[in-house]
């Protein structure tokens, strides 16, 4: 699979493969749109230390990884954004089915008390978490959240959470060498950030909104 990506890197094909993946994961999230954009990352390392010259080799592995960044990005906000819209014009039949999952249930009502306050960093801290990113683009949906207090956390956490990946994969591959043992490293720092995320949206509400 590197050496496939190693061949797509740098070539519109690989943004195509990495923004259809980000889109639809919201979905399906057993899609590995995390794993394929940190795969795509170390490949594009590969190919930029292949580079001959310094210069050229930096620039190039910056181009690369902003435009990967930007194609993840934005493929995580319009997936955000069909899912959003699809379950406010849906919103009795999602919320029936959020209802028979108590965790789900947990995870829409602190959304709603997030987004109510302003808060929004936990549609952040959820495009981490597995399945994090369909509670809340659904949950918001279902609630009736006005876009104005949606977008723009959906944006933040699409850029933070393509970022990093990407950087993961990058760096891994500049440090460790563009194989799968870099791969694998930044995978695990993936899935500990995940886990963490995962964390925080089932640990319970702060004291003094228990207390109200």
């Amino acid at each position: 699979m590197l050496e496939q990506l190693g061949a797509l890197a740098g070539s519109p094909w690989i943004y195509l493969i990495v923004g259809i993946s980000v889109l639809l994961d919201v979905f399906l999230p057993v899609l590995p749109s995390g794993v394929l954009v940190i795969t795509a990352a170390t490949a594009a390392a590969g190919t930029a230390a292949d580079a001959v010259g310094g210069a050229t080799r930096g620039h190039a592995g910056f181009s690369e990884m902003f435009a990967l960044v930007m194609c993840a990005a934005t493929a995580s906000v319009l997936g955000d954004m069909v899912a959003y819209r699809l379950a406010w014009r849906g919103g009795d039949r999602f919320d029936r089915a959020m209802a028979r999952s108590r965790r789900l249930t947990a995870a829409q009502e602190k959304l709603g008390t997030a987004l109510l306050r302003g808060g929004g960093p936990l549609v952040v801290v959820a495009r981490f978490a597995p399945a994090g990113r369909s509670v809340v683009s659904l949950g918001a949906g279902v609630m009736h959240r006005r876009v104005a207090e949606f977008l723009p956390w959906s944006a933040l956490a699409g850029l933070t959470w393509a970022a990093y990946s990407v950087c993961l994969g990058y760096f891994g591959g500049q440090w460790l060498g563009a194989g799968w043992f870099a791969t694998a490293v930044s995978f695990l720092a993936l899935f500990a950030a995940g886990a963490g995320a995962a964390f925080v949206m089932r640990r319970p509400g702060e004291p003094e909104a228990q207390a109200q």
